[in-house]
């Protein structure tokens, strides 16, 4: 049974991305559709002394709005600002136990000047084969060659690589359920589960745990062998459609 993720690639996923990530047979990156310039495909959270603190990614402004996707979208790093990003997580993190060891990861996904999706697509995958969550196929919805709304495009990316479970993020129910897409998944034989993840608490450096950060922050204090439990662990079972919407 074909079990299928489809997300935009985003810099600096929380944990429960790459738990997403480890839940699937195939995880499509969503490629090309349009970009905010507020999403999570250009910036993140880290934590610093002082709380949440986002780190944004500066984008070439050589297109107009409406011609802006993320796979046409190019990171404009200049010195000044990678210093400044890159003395921010020394200062935060570098009395972190993997600061060492993840450090080298961090500055190379924040010191290209590639597409967000190219950058962002490659660092994930690293991360994700670091974290052994390798069992997977990766594939962009790009090299697929779908048009039309992005909520035509789920289905039909589901119909193309002939996926029996479409596994959702509960926050596209926001416009799954007010259209009739959860009908139309049923119609063509295609499960729709949402994705039921629980952060779970690790060491952090100051004060309170604070939850939802980039995965950064995991690696730099847990390392890579501990986050991979860490991550499994915030794991629920996955949610079918409409005992979702009955809550």
């Amino acid at each position: 049974m074909t079990k299928i993720a489809i997300m935009q690639p985003t810099f600096m996923p929380w944990v429960g991305y790459f738990d997403l990530i480890n839940s699937v047979d195939t995880f499509v990156f969503l490629d090309d559709v349009q970009l905010s310039k507020r999403s999570w495909q250009v910036k993140n959270k880290i934590k610093a002394s002082h709380g949440e603190s986002f780190i944004t990614l500066p984008i070439k402004k050589d297109k107009s709005r409406d011609d802006q996707y993320i796979n046409n979208s190019f990171i404009s790093v200049d010195e000044k600002w990678r210093n400044k990003t890159l003395k921010s997580i020394e200062l935060n993190y570098k009395k972190t136990p993997y600061f060492k060891d993840t450090f080298p990861l961090f500055k190379e996904w924040t010191s290209s000047n590639s597409s967000l999706s190219e950058i962002h697509i490659k660092m994930i995958k690293r991360i994700a084969n670091m974290l052994s969550f390798d069992d997977v196929d990766f594939i962009t919805s790009s090299s697929l060659g779908i048009e039309g709304s992005k909520e035509t495009k789920l289905l039909d990316i589901c119909k193309q690589i002939s996926a029996q479970t479409y596994l959702s993020p509960q926050g596209s129910s926001a416009y799954i359920q007010p259209t009739n897409l959860a009908d139309r998944f049923k119609e063509n034989n295609i499960d729709l589960l949402y994705h039921d993840y629980e952060p779970v608490k690790y060491k952090q450096l100051h004060g309170e745990f604070i939850p939802y950060l980039g995965i950064f922050d995991l690696l730099f204090n847990e390392g890579f062998e501990k986050s991979v439990e860490i991550i499994i662990n915030g794991h629920k079972n996955n949610i079918y459609y409409k005992d979702f919407h009955k809550t």
